[in-house]
């Protein structure tokens, strides 16, 4: 699959053009590639432009390595943009009569009524919009139901919208765009809050930080990268991409796992920023909290079918060397883990040597390296593991101050970076509670699996090493070669 002539493309913010043009350094995991002076011509400022053989083939490496992004305001929609929209819904018959007005009436629509105590109401909404029912007399979960409206979908796409979503005008032909790609599977909108007169200040925290919000940046879906999943609780596809559908046996999870089968098999997957869609978040605390616990209930169930996927942190050799020395919290570590620093430094230096400015170069990736594996250890320290640092509290001065630190340093960057509007209090005991309740479901699907899978962090070549020393090449005959 190629992309088509005209297709735009435009490098990631993270990726910089070094060595006056001939050199990129970007993606995940973080590469630098060497481009000849006939690929050079292919970019123009920080776009590329598919025009033959060559761009086509650079812009689709790019993709892949993550280090850049489709331009979707510049791209067609489908020759066949027929859609239909599943709708998977139990009760809740008022929020369903939201999302189908946003609807409106320019697709067909298939409402799943996953066996409602209250089919009736659920059966009339549909009835008001014109919308084909699916009545479920036994509940299946949101797998099955969304299963059993896929089934009976006979155009080219799918949109998957939960029952407490509403859509925006722009929202399904925007995404529609991503598939002039076509290796593109599926494509997701930034799901936002639904705005509330009298917002809760749990709702508020949601607003800024709920699970479902990917961020403001666009990206690719695939683990190890920022946005390493996706939901469906809003979501365009490809129909015959879809052909096993979602696993009916998990109750939570299943579109993390969706996602997760359709990268192993090759297609892309895309978040669209720009295409927004607003979800009705939970306002108590306690339905909120339970709703996080049954997130990370999933993460056994992911571990089983997903193993190099799921590790809760991946640390190069390096990092984890730089860890250990500053949490062991001894007279000798800072010295250690400043000569782990140095070292990692000057072998990237070496293995960038040839461009301009090789020891800025170096710093910075060392440097991003480092603060990358240090938010990784905070992650473990406040949200997986949480159950062993109050263990370890309970047992250590050094696992409480390592701890204290964790916990306040995450809360000061969180806090500036989401801008949420509750005072810093607030905004860190929700965050605590986020963690706690989220780690504890994790924990409980660890027990029930009898599986540390979900638990254990994964140490590997290191991104910055692996990066280096395989160069990927442009060249004149065709645009690329392969890592070496």
């Amino acid at each position: 699959m190629t992309l088509p002539v005209g297709f735009l493309v435009e490098l990631d913010r993270h990726t910089r053009i070094v060595d006056d043009g001939r050199a990129l350094v970007g993606g995940f995991p973080t590469r630098l590639i060497r481009l000849t002076p006939r690929a050079q011509q292919h970019l123009t400022g920080r776009t590329l432009r598919v025009r033959d053989a060559a761009s086509s083939l650079l812009a689709d490496r790019l993709l892949d390595l993550g280090m850049a992004h489709p331009v979707v305001a510049s791209l067609p929609p489908p020759t066949d943009p027929r859609c239909t929209v599943v709708v998977p819904v139990r009760d809740r018959p008022r929020q369903l009569a939201r999302l189908l007005g946003s609807v409106g009436g320019n697709h067909p629509v298939i409402v799943v009524d996953d066996a409602s105590s209250d089919p009736k109401a659920v059966a009339a909404v549909t009835a008001e919009h014109g919308a084909t029912l699916v009545a479920l007399t036994t509940n299946l979960g949101p797998a099955g139901a969304r299963n059993a409206g896929l089934r009976l979908v006979t155009t080219p796409f799918v949109v998957f919208a939960d029952s407490d979503i509403v859509l925006a005008p722009d929202t399904v032909p925007i995404l529609l765009r991503h598939f002039a790609d076509p290796a593109v599977a599926m494509a997701v909108p930034r799901i936002t809050g639904l705005p509330s007169p009298a917002p809760t200040w749990i709702e508020r925290y949601e607003n800024a930080r709920s699970s479902l919000d990917l961020g403001a940046h666009p990206a690719g879906v695939r683990p190890g990268s920022p946005v390493s999943w996706a939901s469906t609780a809003c979501v365009v596809a490809r129909v015959d991409s879809l052909a096993d559908g979602f696993d009916e046996r998990m109750r939570v999870g299943e579109d993390v796992d969706l996602c997760w089968r359709l990268i192993e098999q090759g297609r892309r997957l895309r978040y669209e920023p720009t295409a927004e869609a607003a979800h009705e978040h939970r306002a108590r605390l306690d339905d909120w909290l339970l709703r996080k616990a049954v997130y990370g209930t999933g993460a056994q169930p992911l571990a089983e079918r997903h193993p190099r996927f799921i590790a809760p942190a991946v640390f190069a050799p390096w990092s984890a060397a730089l860890l250990t020395a500053l949490l062991a919290q001894r007279r000798w570590s800072v010295p250690v883990a400043g000569a782990v620093l140095v070292g990692v430094t000057l072998r990237i230096r070496h293995k960038v040597d040839g461009i301009q400015h090789p020891h800025q170069l170096a710093v910075r990736l060392t440097a991003n390296g480092a603060l990358a594996a240090l938010a990784q250890a905070s992650a473990l320290f406040n949200r997986h593991w949480w159950p062993l640092t109050v263990v370890g509290c309970v047992a250590s001065r050094r696992v409480r101050r390592a701890a204290a630190v964790a916990a306040l340093a995450d809360i000061a960057l969180e806090y500036r970076r989401d801008r949420a509007p509750l005072d810093p209090v607030r905004y860190g005991v929700a965050r605590r509670l986020d963690d706690l309740a989220y780690g504890a479901g994790v924990w409980l699907s660890a027990l029930k699996g009898r599986s540390t899978a979900a638990l254990r962090p994964r140490i590997t070549l290191t991104p910055s090493r692996r990066a280096c020393a395989a160069l990927a090449r442009y060249h004149s005959a065709g645009g690329v070669r392969r890592d070496a």
